[in-house]
């Protein structure tokens, strides 16, 4: 899976569907080598994570990075908060958007361009019951329609 020399080791599914996502943004990732070679491994997760603005810089907390096997004395924690790689003009523009009402910094995916560990940040906007509900019957009936034309083809 990989598209304009990408490619992507984590995706956070929920993301999309808890949230309206409006601005997205690639950030670089501060990883030590044993963290990197267990991502590229496939061993991470963004599940339940989410990035944090704090004295000026961005943070993501809670991404999950299994420890990796040959590494021994040199992993990390797992779930330690790591250091998002933006310019100054960046955070504070996203520090502004998230400091309104409703808005929220979720990371979407995780993936290597030309070697570099990124993450794509989303501005995004919690999503109500309903608006989940119609998003599911939306996929529903997109997938229904495909069936019907494989059945006819």
């Amino acid at each position: 899976m990989s598209e304009e020399g990408r490619k992507f080791v984590a995706v956070n599914r929920k993301a999309r569907h808890e949230y309206f996502i409006e601005d997205t943004i690639e950030a670089g990732i501060c990883l030590a080598g044993t963290e990197v070679k267990s991502i590229r491994a496939g061993k991470g997760s963004l599940q339940d994570s989410f990035v944090k603005i704090e004295n000026g810089e961005a943070w993501l907390y809670n991404m999950y990075v299994a420890p990796y096997e040959q590494g021994n004395r040199y992993n990390q924690e797992p779930r330690r908060k790591r250091k998002l790689l933006l310019h100054k003009f960046e955070i504070e523009r996203l520090a502004i958007k998230s400091q309104q009402k409703g808005l929220a910094l979720v990371p979407i995916q995780m993936y290597f361009k030309h070697g570099h560990a990124k993450v794509e940040v989303g501005l995004g906007k919690g999503k109500k019951l309903y608006d989940k509900r119609d998003s599911i019957a939306e996929k529903d009936m997109i997938r229904e329609q495909a069936r019907s034309l494989v059945e006819r083809g």
